[in-house]
């Protein structure tokens, strides 16, 4: 998921005396735990990412409080990152050795650890809804039969739009179930405050590469794809893949109005200061246009979500975010790490995220968020999302910003075709490297 900036908050929990546990999960720490959790000693450390303190602290809480109740000799350190500095950092404390017990990685991140050697396996059978976890989640964390992290939450993006400036446009509050009917209601809306030129219609940013392969799959492309000699290569220059990074380019050009160069981490302040109509992203991200701090509380009414319609009268697909989480692999506290992963994917657990209209792991408990107002766009969404390619170098593709800087060139005026067989090329180059 998307979160900016790193907190420099570490809460420390203690109750009672504080060891060092040796060995891994089949040592005394693996014992111990299982025997007589109240004599158990360690500590361990768990980074989770700053959503969790801005969005969920309670669950946070409630769960090291259970945990502390369960393992009272036990010591909890619990740090918060941003997602800009998180995957540097944990390069940097692999290295050196002072690498978290538990770590939350999103799931595009998964496969660079797994294939590094980086995690601890675990027992799918042990964690609560592993039956009926989101299939895309749980793939992400599963390589040669094994489970290598567990699947925390999901994501999926939808419109993000101001009801009343829909209704005072085109006479319907409503969103437009169709992309014709989208971009005529667009058209009016640009229309209507054609005197502003910093207004849009689609804040739709250039860079924003998540959504321009929504358009890509809906065509039938792909990133990149498996070949029958066992090799990854990049398939963005392909007729289908080209089709969807058009369209895509094209809803940019016409309808945003800000800086094309400038990507989506922060795309919702454009409606709440009153300069977009509506935009393309995750649920949750409505909730920031109209928070006290981020955005503007008066717009609570009129902003609402709802599901995006793609080409060929179809909803667009879109891209199945999320989270997992992750015991390290030389963590000397793995039993004791795990049991705080399986208290903090609960059922219990699971159930407060969605009350709180975050998608939980697991289809049981997605499945009444699908009639939810406020969640039925994106839990509805979710069986057809797609997914980056879980190929060895896709990390280093990401790092090197292909997808971003090949958009970008296409808007400043490089052809659709050009571009996309440059970013091949450069996929080509990183996409079967483990990095």
């Amino acid at each position: 998921m998307a979160a900016v900036g790193i907190t420099a908050l570490t809460a420390g929990l203690t109750a009672g005396l504080t060891a060092c546990s040796s060995g891994g999960p089949d040592s005394g720490d693996a014992r111990a735990a299982s025997a007589d959790p109240r004599s158990a000693t360690g500590t361990v450390t768990v980074w989770l990412m700053d959503d969790a303190l801005k969005s969920w602290p309670d669950l946070v809480q409630r769960v090291n409080d259970e945990f502390a109740a369960k393992y009272p000799k036990v010591t909890l350190k619990l740090a918060y990152q941003g997602w800009a500095e998180k995957v540097g950092k944990l390069d940097r404390a692999l290295a050196d050795g002072s690498a978290p017990d538990v770590v939350e990685l999103g799931n595009t991140e998964t496969m660079k650890y797994v294939l590094s050697g980086a995690l601890a396996p675990v027992e799918r059978n042990t964690f609560d809804n592993a039956d009926s976890w989101i299939r895309a989640l749980a793939n992400t964390c599963t390589y040669q039969d094994k489970l290598w992290c567990v699947p925390y939450y999901a994501g999926a993006r939808v419109a993000v739009y101001n009801a009343a400036a829909f209704q005072q446009a085109t006479g319907s509050a409503d969103f437009p179930k169709t992309e014709d009917e989208l971009r005529t209601a667009l058209d009016r809306i640009a229309d209507r405050n054609k005197a502003d030129r910093t207004f849009s219609p689609l804040h739709l940013p250039g860079p924003y590469w998540y959504a321009a392969m929504s358009y890509v799959s809906a065509y039938g492309g792909a990133i990149a794809r498996f070949d029958s000699a066992g090799t990854w290569h990049g398939t963005l220059s392909d007729p289908k893949s080209q089709q969807g990074i058009g369209h895509f380019v094209d809803l940019v050009r016409k309808y945003n109005r800000g800086d094309l160069t400038v990507n989506e981490q922060n795309q919702y302040e454009a409606m709440a200061r009153g300069h977009a109509a509506s935009f393309y992203g995750n649920g949750y991200e409505a909730a920031s246009v109209t928070a006290p701090v981020t955005g503007d509380p008066s717009l609570k009414d009129a902003v609402k979500v709802a599901t995006m319609p793609g080409p060929g009268g179809k909803p667009l697909p879109t891209f199945i975010g999320g989270s997992a989480l992750a015991v390290t692999a030389k963590s000397p506290a793995a039993a004791l790490a795990t049991d705080w992963v399986r208290m903090f994917t609960s059922t219990k657990s699971e159930q407060a995220l969605a009350d709180k209209d975050i998608l939980p792991n697991n289809l049981t408990q997605l499945n009444p968020l699908k009639n939810k107002p406020a969640t039925a766009a994106a839990a509805n969404a979710v069986p057809d999302a797609w997914f980056t390619p879980p190929a060895p170098g896709w990390g280093l593709v990401e790092k090197q910003k292909v997808l971003p800087d090949m958009l970008t060139a296409i808007l400043k005026g490089k052809s659709v075709d050009q571009a996309a067989k440059e970013a091949d090329a450069a996929i080509d180059q990183l996409i079967n490297k483990a990095g």
